[in-house]
């Protein structure tokens, strides 16, 4: 009997490695690669490779199969989200210890002085922007978990290190919480603010740069309208993987409303177009707060500030990255603006950044220019 059973099982579990193995040929037949691609250097192998794993049979039943064990049993996603109340999804970054993260944390602040004071030799003021942290926000949705010791404080500490340092930083914090009675100013399963969010901080750095300078040129009236709404699910989602077998089980998606900023006599501005890119006196430098067109922030900042901007912002390089390239860009060293806004949100100030596409000496240049301040440098020891 035990012989039979035996036997059955390895006809069983053969069927099915036979059965997936069939299923799996049509990851194999269905592949072509483009033309021009290398043979000898890999590049043809990572791509059949990459199309394999997307088309192999039990690939997405088991992720999500996964996904569903340690949602059901551990209330937790994969790595990168945390997993609030409501509905509500925070990244990890905003909770989580970061190694070394005092000692990051006092080199961004002295490359942040740095990048004032290379700011400042072309003649160019700068503007913080730093962006509280969705969980310091909407602490209410955020359940049993706390940040550690070194984010709780992080925002103040680094408003406090930036006003200390002589840079301009208004308090976003404070107009955003206000703002939570007019709407959602964060989306619930994604990173990023709202638009109405993105508004609001854009308005509070247009008062702060009102009082601090006036800007060249004629003011330019800019209007923003609302494009509807849209279903959107933010992507924190990607880090919790239950659909499509699993679907009822994520978090509803945000409601997105939509806005567009547009000059309100767009065909002066088309005629000016050709005289414009010397004339622009703002520069906007930042994360995918600023670079992703869904939130408007830059719109809402030209109609804010009332002049045209150029935006250096960059998608998933953090906010050090796109800075130290605007630095080394010729439009800096050719057609310097009069202000830059840069956009840096509070959770990557304790993280450190791959700086190895820049010259370790400039970069070293950089801080050693920011800790020549005797009180900044004592400020970071806590």
């Amino acid at each position: 009997m035990n012989r039979t059973l035996n036997l059955l099982y390895i006809l069983l579990f053969a069927g099915l490695l036979l059965t997936l193995n069939l299923l799996s040929m049509r990851g194999v037949f269905g592949f072509s690669a483009a033309q021009d691609t290398p043979v000898l250097n890999g590049k043809l192998a990572q791509a059949f490779e990459k199309h394999y794993d997307a088309e192999f049979p039990v690939k997405q039943p088991g992720t999500n199969l996964w996904a569903l064990l340690d949602f059901k049993l551990f209330g937790e996603g994969r790595q990168g989200v945390l997993i609030g109340e409501n509905g509500w999804l925070y990244s990890d970054e905003e909770f989580d210890p970061v190694a070394d993260g005092t000692r990051h944390l006092r080199d961004n602040l002295a490359l942040i002085q740095g990048v004032r004071d290379e700011l400042a030799r072309h003649k160019v003021e700068l503007v913080l922007a730093i962006v509280p942290a969705k969980s310091r926000l909407y602490p209410e949705h955020v359940g049993d978990s706390t940040p550690t010791a070194l984010r709780e404080d992080l925002y103040p500490r680094f408003l406090g290190a930036a006003h200390k340092a002589g840079i301009i930083a208004p308090d976003l914090f404070a107009s955003l919480e206000q703002a939570k009675d007019q709407g959602q100013v964060f989306l619930r399963t994604d990173t990023h603010w709202t638009p109405l969010g993105a508004e609001v901080v854009a308005g509070r750095l247009g008062q702060a740069v009102t009082k601090a300078m006036t800007l060249r040129g004629a003011p330019q009236h800019y209007i923003t309208q609302n494009e509807g709404s849209e279903t959107y699910k933010g992507d924190l989602t990607r880090f919790l993987p239950l659909d499509p077998l699993f679907e009822e089980l994520m978090p509803a998606p945000d409601h997105l409303q939509k806005r567009a900023t547009r000059a309100a006599d767009e065909a002066a501005s088309a005629g000016d177009a050709l005289f414009a890119e010397t004339e622009v006196p703002v520069a906007l430098v930042g994360t995918s707060y600023s670079a992703n067109d869904r939130w408007n922030f830059a719109g809402a900042l030209r109609q804010a500030l009332q002049r045209d901007l150029v935006n250096h912002a960059e998608d998933g390089h953090g906010p050090i990255l796109p800075m130290l390239k605007y630095l080394k860009s010729d439009e800096l060293k050719n057609t310097p603006p009069q202000l830059v806004i840069w956009e840096f949100p509070e959770r990557y100030l304790p993280m450190a950044s791959d700086l190895s596409d820049f010259d370790p000496e400039w970069v070293a240049s950089l801080r050693k220019g920011g800790t020549t301040d005797e009180r900044l440098a004592a400020r970071t020891g806590h």
